[in-house]
């Protein structure tokens, strides 16, 4: 009993530490987003501010398009999203469904992908969307996203595929449902959790992306958020460090939103979909 209890409190401690590990980031960006001039030059810092201000906010929008850069991180983000997974359900029920040899090919392509580094792929990316006249696009950029998505989108899918009984898909052939009708009517209801976990994925991803962003899109009227939050750095590398911290604080704000937002839907798909009436 005793090393029962020693075991799960160690467990505890583990994941509180884990928990103070991702939070301090998030609470000392908040932190100093509310701290003036004076308390940011401070030799001693504190934790919480001693005269909050809004300033850094008023400023953050006075010397930055932040409203404009967000919806065109909006767009991009659900653009790649809903066109992800659109793309990833059908494909990745066909890889689950057929264990074919091609099948098992593309499910290891989709694993090496993962490992490709940006640089390797943005002169290709860069060439192919010269060709197609989509350099300075946000459509362009959204393909990108897709692109970047996909596969782990799919890796992501077939898993939960896999895990649908196919007695269900059977039971819906033998009633006269196609293939189709199978994929819409049974399958796809007991997809939910996972496709919401992949357009969730997609999203975040492309909201944070920043390096194709940078390279892709050259007019400042197009540019994301996390390419405008660097023009908070000046030309020799000295940040101002109030502004940047509000506009940084205010652009994690969606995802975090989103996350919260979704997350109980979930675990209610995957609580619901565990139990046939």
């Amino acid at each position: 009993m005793r090393t029962r209890t020693a075991a799960r409190a160690g467990q505890y401690a583990a994941l509180l530490a884990y928990l103070v590990f991702l939070a301090f980031p998030l609470l000392w960006l908040l932190s100093t987003a509310f701290k003036s001039p004076q308390e940011l030059g401070s030799l001693h810092p504190t934790w919480i501010p001693r005269h909050p201000t809004l300033a850094n906010f008023r400023q953050a929008f006075d010397e930055q398009p932040l409203l404009r850069a967000g919806l065109n991180s909006l767009l991009a983000a659900l653009g790649a999203a809903v066109i992800a997974v659109l793309l990833a359900t059908p494909t990745a029920y066909v890889m689950a469904r057929r264990r074919t040899a091609l099948s098992r090919a593309a499910t290891g392509w989709v694993v090496v992908s993962q490992a490709f580094p940006f640089v390797l792929v943005i002169i290709p990316l860069f060439l192919v969307l010269k060709n197609l006249r989509l350099i300075d696009s946000l459509f362009g950029l959204v393909m990108v996203y897709v692109v970047w998505a996909l596969p782990f989108a799919l890796w992501m899918l077939v898993g939960y595929v896999r895990a649908v009984p196919v007695e269900l898909e059977e039971a819906a052939a033998v009633d006269g449902a196609g293939r189709l009708r199978t994929l819409v009517s049974v399958t796809a209801p007991l997809l939910a959790p996972g496709i919401v976990a992949t357009g969730l994925f997609a999203f975040v991803t492309a909201w944070n992306e920043f390096f194709f962003a940078l390279v892709l899109l050259k007019t400042p009227e197009k540019q994301t958020l996390p390419v405008v939050l660097t023009h908070f750095i000046g030309a020799e590398g000295v940040a101002d460090l109030g502004p940047l911290a509000a506009a940084a604080f205010l652009a994690t704000l969606p995802s975090l939103l989103v996350f919260a937002l979704v997350q109980r839907r979930i675990t209610g798909g995957m609580l619901a979909g565990a139990v046939k009436s």
